[in-house]
């Protein structure tokens, strides 16, 4: 089970983009990082943006398992 943070992030991001459930919000977050990983591959400033997520996550990867 996700950890509350993780509903209430899923929640946001639903809010926000007017999608219809927190299921879309997960396929929508899937899209977006499978399209940065895409766009890192040819540009230098998605790829440092992506790195910096990726670094971040690490640090607190406890707070969304």
């Amino acid at each position: 089970m996700a950890p509350k943070l993780v509903h209430n992030d899923l929640a946001e991001i639903v809010a926000g983009i007017s999608l219809r459930e927190k299921g879309e919000a997960v396929g929508f977050a899937s899209f977006i990082t499978k399209g940065l990983i895409q766009f890192s591959e040819h540009n230098a400033e998605v790829r440092r943006l992506l790195e910096i997520f990726a670094e971040s996550y690490e640090c607190d990867s406890e707070l969304y398992s």
